[in-house]
């Protein structure tokens, strides 16, 4: 479980992205946060593997507040936690195997990760990841001659090689064509459903979040103004999160339609 009290974020340059947030995330929850850009979202994922420091409050997960943890205590936990970027961090001129197994670096000393000294099992691991994720047959080719879809699908693979318990995912699809989008959310989902890995993912597309998020977080300037199921979604909640109403085909597509689906 993730649990955030009154916590808050305050920016070197006095911006304040974060404003008294309290929330309860559960494990195996498909969670999408959506708010205009600037609104807090990246920040608010962010919180949760200490990539960006709380300022004020108390931010717990599995029972530990990451907030005061540091060192080995705080790569612990961050082991249990994927993250996944829109622009897929990955090692372009290395392998895709190689770039799967450093999903792997926390359980092994600076020595077996520098030199790639990685055993067996850690290579079949990384195999399997990327089986599950149906690119097995790129494992040996260099990771800067894949598509855009299958980079992010061994940024997936990367992840699951951590075998975590949850995956943040910070506009995972932003930079992927409509066709790859829908594909990359459909391996999000079934891992969600089929592992029970908890997704937290910032969306900037609507209809994608309320399509394959049961649950929707809305934030605007740094404070919760929606949480509850995406199926209840309206457009009234829609204008309290982004202040005006979205035009169909702007972010915003069918939320009728969206819902229908579920």
């Amino acid at each position: 479980m993730i649990k955030f009290i009154n916590v808050g974020k305050t920016y070197p340059n006095g911006f304040q992205a974060l404003r008294a947030v309290n929330l309860e995330i559960h494990d195996g929850e498909f969670v999408a946060i959506i708010g205009l850009s600037g609104a807090g979202k990246s920040t608010l994922l962010r919180t949760i593997n200490k990539m960006h420091p709380i300022t004020t409050g108390e931010l717990y997960v599995n029972d530990s507040d990451i907030s005061k943890l540091k060192g080995r205590k705080l790569r612990l936990v961050r082991r249990n936690i994927g993250m996944i970027f829109q622009s897929f961090n990955l090692v372009k001129r290395s392998s895709v195997l190689n770039n799967v197994l450093a999903g792997r670096v926390a359980y092994h000393s600076t020595f077996v990760s520098l030199f790639n000294l990685f055993p067996a099992k850690d290579k079949l691991l990384a195999l399997q990841c990327l089986d599950k994720m149906g690119i097995l047959d790129k494992a040996f080719v260099r990771a800067d001659q894949l598509s855009g879809g299958q980079q992010q699908r061994v940024a997936l693979a990367r992840a699951l090689a951590q075998e975590p318990k949850i995956i943040l995912a910070d506009e995972p699809v932003a930079s992927l064509d409509p066709i790859t989008t829908i594909a990359v959310m459909n391996d999000f989902k079934r891992i969600n459903e089929d592992m029970g890995i908890t997704i937290i993912a910032n969306m900037h597309h609507v209809d994608l979040a309320l399509q394959y998020a049961r649950r929707i977080i809305g934030i605007k300037a740094g404070e919760i103004v929606y949480d509850g199921p995406s199926s209840e979604v309206n457009e009234e909640i829609l204008i309290s999160i982004y202040g005006r109403a979205l035009k169909e085909g702007e972010i915003l597509g069918n939320v009728e339609e969206n819902n229908e689906k579920k």
